[in-house]
């Protein structure tokens, strides 16, 4: 929402730690420059299609820079990784494990079901051995972030 400057979403994060457009741009220039790899989990895009319909007068203006990021991440655009490939993690046995993991960790850890569900994305993304940043100002959300990718036990040998 700050990359996109959608009103009263200018800012994110903590005083000590302030994410504003300008920043946000840089870290996007920056990771396009390596190679990275950006991509849009549904929540993150349910969410921001929700902030962007409250909006106001800009609201057309907004939709439509959102909308043409989502449609270059359904098509795999460079820098946007293709959406299907998160196909698996909305299969019903991935959503039962979804939701009965957010429902024991709700009350302790105020876990909403969108954030679980982008930790699931980060995780997929870290298992295939992608080092992964969850690039947001909620501290606890960011607490969930892969610390390193995944490395596949080795088989021994015979």
């Amino acid at each position: 929402m700050v990359w996109l400057q959608v009103p009263g979403k200018e800012t994110c994060g903590s005083d000590s730690d302030r994410w504003d457009y300008a920043r946000v741009a840089e870290k996007i220039k920056q990771e396009e420059t390596l190679g990275t790899t950006f991509v849009l989990p549904l929540a993150t895009i349910i969410e921001a299609g929700n902030h962007i319909a409250q909006c106001g007068e800009q609201r057309y203006q907004k939709a439509q820079a959102f909308s043409e990021m989502v449609l270059k991440a359904l098509d795999e655009k460079t820098p946007w990784a293709a959406f299907s490939q998160q196909e698996q993690l909305w299969q019903k046995e991935n959503m039962v494990e979804l939701i009965n993991r957010w429902r024991a960790e709700v009350v302790r850890a105020e876990h909403s079901l969108g954030d679980a569900s982008i930790v699931d994305v980060a995780n997929y993304y870290c298992q295939m051995n992608y080092s992964v940043e969850i690039l947001t100002g909620d501290f606890g959300l960011k607490a969930y972030e892969p610390t390193s990718a995944y490395v596949m036990p080795r088989r021994g040998r015979k």
